[in-house]
């Protein structure tokens, strides 16, 4: 696997979605959690989404609930994004992130930009992707979603 086009995922409403519908196109992708203290950011996701979404831009979220704090099923994350945070952008299924578990798209992503010890540390953490499937940037948790867009316009723009 060598881009983001090479991976599928199944989305909150159970369709096998192929990751190569995205081809062309500046992705961000982010591993969620509906319980935790950065969950206030889908706010920045969203704005980014909105801001950015008629250029060629998406995010693509993903829940997890390897830091256990994520809600119990698919159905109640799409309800509570989207009830909170008027989340209009893809999500997914639940996935794990680390361990021998974790989701293909994930082992990729952290092999092509590692972080600090190769994991994924905490939910939040984003993965900038550009138009032709490579990664160009990873983003703490910490990292505001607004702090992206001059990334994200640069991405667009190359």
């Amino acid at each position: 696997m060598t881009s983001l086009q090479d991976f599928s995922a199944t989305s909150l409403d159970g369709r096998d979605v192929d990751l190569s519908a995205y081809a062309g196109q500046v992705v961000l992708v982010v591993n969620t959690a509906s319980k935790c203290g950065f969950t206030p950011q889908f706010d920045g996701l969203q704005q980014l989404y909105d801001r950015f979404g008629d250029q060629g831009f998406t995010v693509l979220g993903f829940p997890s609930d390897q830091f256990k704090q994520e809600l119990g099923s698919d159905d109640e994350v799409g309800a509570f994004c989207q009830k909170n945070y008027g989340v209009s952008f893809p999500m997914f299924s639940k996935i794990k992130v680390n361990g021998k578990d974790a989701h293909p798209l994930y082992k990729w992503l952290k092999k092509e930009e590692r972080g600090l010890m190769g994991r994924i540390p905490w939910n939040f953490t984003k993965f900038l992707v550009g138009k032709d499937g490579q990664v160009v940037g990873r983003y703490s948790p910490k990292t505001d979603p607004a702090d992206l867009a001059a990334d994200v316009e640069k991405a667009l723009a190359a």
